[in-house]
């Protein structure tokens, strides 16, 4: 009896929604969107640095979810498994990017008898006039920083400081062992107060 009013003040776990889910509740899944919607967008926020290019991996994050999540096993905390597909997103993202850079960067090199094109190329990389309305100078900052991390130290960074996972969720998204997760991070601490150091105080965004 009291495990029943625990369940109706509480609501139901990941697990039960999970299976709900599987027996047909298409409305299970809305309910898991709900709970984690604010964390997936606030990780993808932060490894990416746009807030529109977020929100576009965001939703592309729980249209994978939705359909993967009838081969879920339950293997891991539903949790784990949406911030790991999360971080693949992110990666692969992230990866797009560079590479459109590149070719931007490149075909631009190829046009140079066009005298437009230095003007196109500014006009491109150049930030949107509104970028200031979603980004205070220090989240520019930690933005460039954070950037600035090999892959290892930035994932854990966001994880641990900014998206607040315990040392026991991160080894088990990453599966590595809690105590490699905590020298990751002393050394990825390290090496971001290093490249912040004289610009901005990492006690401020961390």
């Amino acid at each position: 009896m009291l495990a029943m009013l625990i369940g109706m003040v509480m609501g139901p776990t990941d697990e039960e929604l999970v299976r709900r889910f599987k027996d047909g509740d298409r409305d299970a899944y809305g309910e898991l969107v709900r709970r984690y919607q604010n964390r997936v967008f606030s990780l993808c926020l932060r490894w990416l640095g746009d807030r529109t290019v977020a929100e576009e991996v965001a939703q592309d994050v729980f249209i994978a979810a939705f359909k993967a999540l009838g081969r879920f096993r339950g293997d891991a905390r539903f949790s784990t498994w949406i911030f790991r597909i999360s971080v693949n997103h992110c990666k692969n993202r992230k990866l797009y990017r560079g590479r459109r850079k590149l070719h931007r960067h490149e075909s631009l090199e190829g046009d140079r008898e066009d005298p437009d094109a230095p003007k196109r190329q500014l006009a491109d990389e150049g930030p949107s006039p509104d970028v200031g309305v979603h980004q205070t100078e220090a989240e520019r900052i930690l933005h460039e920083a954070l950037d600035a991390l090999d892959e290892d130290q930035r994932q854990i960074i966001v994880l641990r400081d900014i998206d607040d996972l315990s040392y026991e969720e991160i080894a088990e998204l990453l599966d590595v062992p809690r105590g490699t997760v905590k020298s990751r991070l002393h050394r990825a601490r390290h090496e971001l107060a290093r490249k912040l150091k004289g610009r901005i105080s990492v006690a401020d965004v961390v």
